[in-house]
């Protein structure tokens, strides 16, 4: 890690300082079955691998500390934002579901538990946007935001769109659909419309999909869904066919290798991991941290992993990050948006 990343897949939600869980818990008045960051934080990683069902019932922990309170949600967006600078990152995509943020126009039952309020997933995501502005200016990084559609839940993913529209010169680079694969294989038909409606707007795509999911699953989200990049995808070598294919067409991959062992996305023997397939063809892809807090990871861990484990040399590293991104200062802009097929790192 040289002081010139990009990070392109990590979840907001994912990504919260413990402590900021317990100020925001004590401001608001909410128990906690822990008094102190480092009691909560063991409650809230994941120490051995899992599965992706395990890993996202974390979220339940905190979740209803954070969702619904204007201030806490501006604050880990700015927060966001200045970690990611201490990591070296000058350029993030951070993504997230603005309705598992917001407490009303949700439809029922509002997530995690939460009494009705007036935070809808529109304000949300003019909230997130402030923090992430105010946190660009302080530390001198770009960061944009790309909108979850979730698997669970198609009624909502309309609105999601919509929300892309219309923020889409605001800070808002793409809509994602994420959740739970094993258990909703197939994109709902309203996820269907979405994208269509993504597409005819030129809205940019992303999709997790193929992470525990079967390769079938990563030739929906690019043949049916049409996303542009694909969120871990490690099992599109299931089908050597598809895989080939999308070699060809230069489909960019978000990798997350720490994540994708405690997931139990894949072997949790790193010199086994698909990622090592990827980078002997020379695939397009990037390396991520997908959701730090649970983790207790930071993009430096991801990248030692992969050095370790998966023989990835300083070579290696520099045809990831795009030779040219030396500092921020050096990018006109918003010129990232206009180059988002470089080879390197794919970025919206």
């Amino acid at each position: 890690v040289n002081g010139s990343e990009i990070e392109l897949h990590v979840h907001l939600d994912g990504a919260i300082r413990v402590q900021t869980i317990l100020d925001v818990a004590k401001r608001r008045g909410i128990s906690l079955p822990a008094t102190t960051a480092e009691e909560l934080k063991e409650k809230i990683i994941i120490h051995e691998p899992a599965t992706l069902t395990k890993f996202l019932e974390k979220f339940e922990e905190y979740m209803h500390v954070i969702a619904g309170d204007k201030d806490a949600i501006k604050r880990i967006a700015y927060e966001f934002v200045e970690d990611k600078a201490k990591e070296g990152v000058i350029y993030v995509e951070v993504r997230y579901s603005p309705h598992f943020l917001a407490d009303c126009d949700v439809g029922k039952p509002i997530p995690w538990n939460q009494t009705e309020g007036d935070l809808s997933p529109d304000e949300v995501v003019r909230l997130v946007n402030e923090g992430l502005r105010e946190g660009e200016r302080a530390f001198n990084i770009k960061a944009r935001s790309i909108l979850c559609c979730m698997r669970h839940m198609p009624s909502w993913s309309i609105e999601v769109v919509e929300l892309c529209k219309k923020y889409r010169n605001d800070g808002v680079v793409a809509i994602d659909l994420a959740g739970d694969e094993s258990m909703n294989l197939e994109a709902n038909p309203e996820h269907r419309t979405a994208y269509e409606e993504a597409v005819r707007c030129g809205i940019h795509r992303t999709v997790h999909a193929g992470e525990v999911g079967p390769a079938s699953v990563v030739k929906e989200a690019v043949e049916v869904l049409k996303a542009e990049r694909v969120g871990h995808g490690y099992n599109t070598l299931q089908d050597p066919a598809l895989y080939r294919k999308l070699l060809e067409q230069n489909m960019h991959f978000e990798m997350c290798p720490v994540s994708s062992k405690l997931t139990g996305a894949c072997d949790s023997d790193f010199t086994q991991h698909p990622i090592i397939t990827f980078r002997k063809d020379k695939a397009n892809y990037s390396l991520n941290t997908d959701d730090p807090l649970i983790f207790n990871s930071n993009l430096l861990l991801d990248y030692s992993v992969v050095h370790q484990h998966m023989g990835f040399t300083e070579e290696e590293f520099k045809r990831l990050v795009r030779s040219n991104a030396k500092k921020h200062a050096e990018y006109e802009p918003l010129r990232l948006h206009h180059v988002w097929k470089a080879r390197s790192a794919t970025v919206f």
